[in-house]
């Protein structure tokens, strides 16, 4: 999973902007919680991104990826998880960042 940007200072960063809100919060959440909530990102994302990849190959017939015979349904929902896992660990397309902030976000103010 990409990781959330940091300013030169160590601040978290989003859209170009440091995040204070952030950067206090992470201060409140222990490193174990706060690996957690990037695992539960990442697997956000994937699912997502899994949800994505079936409706692209839902109607490929013929050619392509196991063909089209009576296992290639089976087969191709596992590449196309397999797909959005490795897709997800790579950086994916940012859904991942903004869920770990909102975990963050959220146990730093039950924890207040």
């Amino acid at each position: 999973m990409s990781t959330i940007p940091m300013a030169s200072t160590g601040t978290p960063m989003i859209n170009g902007r440091r995040d204070l809100l952030l950067a206090d919060a992470l201060t409140k959440v222990s490193p174990q919680d706060q690996a957690k909530a990037k695992a539960k990102a990442q697997d956000f994302e994937a699912v997502f991104l899994n949800s994505m990849f079936s409706q692209m190959t839902d109607g490929l017939k013929g050619e392509g990826p196991f063909g089209n015979t009576p296992g290639t349904g089976v087969w191709r929902s596992m590449m196309t998880e397999e797909y959005s896992k490795s897709f997800a660990k790579t950086g994916g397309i940012g859904i991942s960042n903004d869920v770990y902030r909102t975990l963050i976000l959220q146990q730093a103010n039950r924890s207040s």
